[in-house]
Formats: structure tokens, sequence, C-alpha cells
């Protein structure tokens, strides 16, 4: 079995962190693979949403530091390294338009709670538990922590947790506003697929878009978001996804794309 596994079912992609015995911590091999299968779902027409998960009753503990820590590097190598691979799975989340959603069970540490803040959704299980341990190693946030929770968390909570290395669980992690849902243990992966379901029966092409101008206003004022807006609904509603869905609408009946 491979150490990150890929598949798609009914225009869901899962991407499975498959190393249980060392809590799904990433080697440089598995954010290779990470990235690439990102990228795949990003170009296959047939995929519309992307989920993230991990085997064995684990999210992902991070980086696995007998690899990443295991030979002295010059800093300019060590940036190096984690600009040109680490980074890579970060780097590209952002060109993914599609919908992302991390199904967390167990522990989601360092790097790897970093990974669950760079989907777009979190959705988690009761024995989430969730901290930016870095510090506690003597480190600093090296895969965005530092960028990520504060957008999550508001900015004197993410100081908090990335100052402490804290373990916040899932109750807290939703009273903060760290995960989007919580699941008793055992319902979690079918609460995550049900929800997938749903946006993949959303017109894809203004999923994709919604994200894109989300993005792009958390980038620019209000006038040039307007502006984008107009330039992304006039060209969306010539397709014939947004034709169908408001037929679909008008008629009250089924569409192509329809879900609640």
């Amino acid at each position: 079995m491979a150490d990150l596994e890929y598949a798609v079912h009914d225009h869901i992609a899962t991407i499975l962190l498959n190393r249980p015995e060392r809590r799904n911590a990433f080697t440089l091999a598995m954010v290779d693979a990470w990235a690439d299968a990102l990228t795949r779902a990003q170009r296959d027409p047939d995929v519309r949403v992307i989920v993230v998960t991990g085997a064995g009753g684990s999210f992902c503990s991070g980086v696995d530091l007998s690899e990443f820590r295991g030979e002295q590097r010059s800093p300019l190598a060590e940036k190096e390294l984690l600009a040109k691979r680490v980074h890579r799975v970060a780097l590209t989340l952002e060109e993914v338009d599609k919908p992302v959603i991390a199904a967390v069970a167990g522990p989601a540490v360092g790097a790897g709670m970093d990974m669950a803040l760079l989907c777009d959704l979190r959705f988690a299980d009761r024995s989430a538990r969730f901290s930016e341990g870095y510090i506690t190693v003597g480190l600093v946030p090296g895969d965005g922590g530092c960028w990520l929770l504060p957008r999550a968390v508001g900015t004197s909570t993410a100081l908090r947790l990335l100052w402490t290395g804290d373990f916040v669980d899932a109750d807290e992690a939703l009273r903060i506003g760290l995960v989007d849902e919580v699941h008793d243990d055992g319902d979690l992966m079918d609460a995550v697929y049900a929800y997938a379901a749903r946006l993949a029966r959303r017109p894809p092409v203004a999923v994709q878009t919604i994200k894109r101008a989300v993005r792009q206003g958390a980038r620019h004022d209000l006038r040039t978001a307007l502006d984008l807006i107009s330039s992304h609904l006039a060209v969306i509603s010539t397709t014939e996804d947004s034709r169908e869905a408001f037929a679909a609408f008008r008629e009250k009946r089924p569409g192509v794309f329809t879900g609640h």
C-alpha cells in the first residue's frame, strides 16, 4: 500500500494519508505525491470536490522529523527544502479552485494542522485534537500556520495557540472557529461525503468561481471585488450549467444540478 492514496468516486476525489504507524507523519515523497494528487484533481473535469483525510484514526502528526531533522543543513538549504518541496502542497492548493474538505480524526499537529487549515472546510470527529506544536521543539510554523491560523480564529487566539503549542479538542475547535462541524466518532466520513456529494450536485463552474471570488475579495477592496464579480457573473450566466439550473428553478422541477 502507498503512503498516500488517491481515488475518485462520484465526482469526489479522496486523498488518503496512509502511514498510520507514524500517525500519518509525512515524508518528502508524500509531499510530492500530495501536490501531484491535488494537481490531478484540479485538472480532472470529473472531479468536483476533494476530500483530504488520514488512515488509522489520525489525520496527520506533521512532518516526519526523522527525515527532516536527520541531517545538518545550511540555513539556505533548509529554506530551499521548505520552499521547493514542503511548500508545494500549500502553493498547489492556492491554484485549486474546487472545494477541498479536511476530514480530521485524531491528532492534527504542527504541519498536519497547517495542512488542515489550508483546506476550505474542516470537519472533525470527537477524537480530533489540534496543536501548532512547533514551539515545543523550538521551531516556528514552517507551513503557513502564522498566516493561516489568525484568519481562522483571530489574532489573539492564534497567538495563544502558537506560543503555547496547547492542544485544542474538537468541541473547543468548533467554538473558536477552527473547524466547521464536529461529528461523533464513526460518523465523520459519512457526514463529509454527504456534504461533498451535496457540493458535487451544484453547478461546478459556479462553485469554482465562488471560491475564486472569495479569495480575490480577501486581497482587494470592495470596488475591485465588485468589478471582478461583474465579469464572473457575465461569463457564468452564459454557461449551460447556469441555464439548466435557472430553468429547473423557474419550472420547479429537479435539474441536473440539485441538492439541499
